[in-house]
């Protein structure tokens, strides 16, 4: 690991991919080197993006939070232009991020974080007192399997059958079923847009990239998921949920009764005809919850820090908001 200058952070406009084709520099952990951008100024946010995508899935939101925010942005383990020897799991995910922040000398920071990238943003926000704020986005929820997770699971210790599925989602109607990613968005066309030549297209294009992703997924401890609920009785810092309310992964259901379990509160935030995806497809109302948030956090963290100690057994009630967007 090498200490890092960030460089000066660099403008991007809206749903610009091509702010991110290069990456403003890399940095050294663990097993090798995470890709990493650094845009806006004023108080830090690291982003933490989920699977099988990589830092540009935020590339929406990134446009308005970097006038109020730095935002850090990184290429996990087994993603995007980062370049990894190691093993691909949700613990190496842990450590390299953990290794960025502190190579980047981060003192306290809020973590947004999306999918997959909430369980790594929960473990790295559990006991650390640098952490303000806490912003989840459709993410594992304690105890709930989902039914294409288990299959990606199954279908990934079988190299044969894996390969067979890659293979088919070259064909546009299995990327748009459920299988594919039929359930990530509200329009199944975006699939094929934009969105189809970041993620989709390279996966497709990639064997060895393709085969980094499926590591994640052939090292899933489902038990580790449901160990969270251990994990949110440590997390001091406010926790913000912006939920799509017609996620078929995560159901908004049971991420309202997640809320009671985090130690340090926890708000909800429903957007109409979202599905897995919202920051990508309804980026205008999840930048602008977030913002509101965050901006809240970094306003209070100097008394929220004196008035609750890394043992305090006082738990601030759980807040619940039922707003709802149309959007």
């Amino acid at each position: 690991m090498h200490a890092v200058t960030p460089q000066r952070s660099q403008s991007i406009l809206p749903s610009d991919a091509a702010a991110f084709a290069r990456p403003h520099d890399f940095i050294r952990v663990a097993e090798g080197r995470l890709a990493y951008w650094r845009f806006g100024s004023g108080p830090d946010v690291v982003l933490i993006h989920g699977w099988p995508v990589h830092a540009a899935t935020f590339r929406k939101i990134v446009p308005a939070l970097s006038k109020q925010f730095t935002l850090h942005l990184f290429d996990l383990p087994g993603s995007g232009q980062t370049h990894w020897s190691g093993r691909i799991d949700f613990p190496s995910h842990v450590a390299a991020i953990r290794g960025a922040i502190d190579a980047l000398g981060l003192t306290s920071h809020a973590i947004l974080a999306h999918d997959s990238g909430g369980v790594t943003a929960r473990l790295l926000a559990a006991d650390d007192p640098r952490v303000f704020g806490l912003i989840l986005g459709n993410t594992e929820i304690p105890g709930h399997h989902p039914p294409v997770v288990k299959l990606y699971a199954w279908i990934s210790k079988h190299p044969s059958l894996s390969a067979l599925v890659l293979k088919s989602m070259r064909i546009r109607a299995v990327r748009r079923s459920p299988l594919g990613f039929g359930g990530v968005f509200t329009d199944r066309a975006y699939v094929d847009g934009e969105f189809g030549d970041l993620f989709v297209r390279p996966l497709l294009a990639s064997n060895e990239l393709a085969e980094a992703q499926l590591e994640l997924f052939r090292n899933l401890d489902f038990a580790m998921l449901d160990g969270l609920a251990a994990v949110h009785r440590r997390i001091l810092a406010p926790v913000l949920c912006i939920w799509g309310t017609e996620d078929p992964f995560f159901p908004i259901g049971k991420a309202r009764r997640m809320l009671e379990q985090f130690a340090g509160g926890a708000e909800l935030v429903e957007i109409e005809q979202a599905k897995l995806f919202t920051h990508e497809d309804h980026p205008e109302a999840f930048a602008a919850h977030a913002a509101t948030f965050l901006t809240q956090c970094f306003a209070s963290k100097g008394s929220n820090s004196t008035s609750v100690s890394a043992g305090s057994s006082t738990k601030p009630a759980v807040q619940q908001n039922s707003s709802r967007y149309q959007t």
